[in-house]
């Protein structure tokens, strides 16, 4: 059997990739607000959490699992498959590493490799996805990895914000930008790019903001039915499906997945933000 390792900053539920074949673990990222610290694990109460880091003045701090958390998860299974938040953004893939050297060291000759997503949220839930269904199918270990690395190279993640709270306690956007945006109802259209966020566009709106984003996919990806689209959101779930209708008028891809976001994800993306991956 293979064991598919993420963090928590993957946005995937078991039952898209638990199967005979596959089973699934999680590391949890911590973080802080003010002088509290949140395991983002399946216990957080995400409504708590966000409501304390909404009402904090202070930027979150988030800290990358230890190696010590992936080397118990590597005990189990055949092969381990490892899936990350993008290095440019999270020390987790540098901690799974580094554990995979530990773990090595220790019990001797495994299969064991670690994925960048060069990415986050339901980037990292796609891959995931993509691991599983290879691993339905009885792939071996080096494939899986050739053709997961292939998947990443032509990945793409789109977002819509609807705050920049976040963004502007950590000093990246001016206060007074963002209370303009705030009363203009500006919605920035941003995207991934070398594992590090940037901003494409932005728009009067969510449905204006949704429309761009739905030129931006149809200009940049070409072969979207054969993918399967992620989308996942911080307690906007009208959103969500509003981005999964939108999707369906303009495109004919295999599948459309909704998750809601974890901890880590709502962290960065807000109250209202959408997520999306293919």
């Amino acid at each position: 059997m293979n064991h598919l390792i993420v963090d928590s900053g993957c946005d995937v539920t078991a039952e898209l990739v638990e199967h005979e074949g596959c089973m699934l673990s999680r590391v949890p990222l911590n973080l802080q607000v003010e002088d509290t610290v949140y395991v983002d694990d399946d216990n957080i109460d995400l409504n708590k959490y966000l409501a304390h880091m909404e009402a904090s003045p202070i930027a979150v701090k988030t800290s990358a699992p230890s190696p010590s958390l992936f080397t118990e998860k590597f005990k189990l299974g055949d092969n381990v498959f490892v899936v990350t938040l993008s290095s440019k953004l999270s020390a987790t893939y540098q901690s799974a590493l580094a554990a995979k050297d530990m773990y090595l060291e220790e019990y001797g000759k495994k299969f064991i490799h670690v994925f960048d997503s060069f990415s986050a949220a339901i980037a990292e839930g796609v891959i995931a996805m993509k691991i599983s269904e290879l691993s339905k199918i009885g792939t071996g270990a080096t494939e899986i990895v050739e053709q997961v690395n292939t998947y990443i190279e032509n990945m793409r993640t789109f977002f819509i914000l609807d705050k920049f709270d976040n963004l502007v306690k950590t000093g990246r956007v001016n206060p007074y930008v963002a209370k303009v945006a705030s009363v203009l109802n500006i919605k920035p259209v941003c995207t991934e790019e070398g594992g590090q966020i940037k901003m494409v566009d932005k728009s009067r709106g969510f449905p204006k903001a949704l429309a761009r984003m739905m030129k931006l996919i149809e200009t940049e990806v070409s072969d979207i039915e054969q993918r399967v689209i992620g989308i996942t959101h911080v307690q906007a779930y009208e959103k969500a499906l509003a981005t999964k209708e939108a999707l369906l008028a303009h495109f004919k891809p295999r599948d459309i997945v909704i998750i809601e976001c974890r901890g880590i994800t709502t962290t960065y993306a807000n109250r209202g933000g959408v997520i999306l991956a293919l």
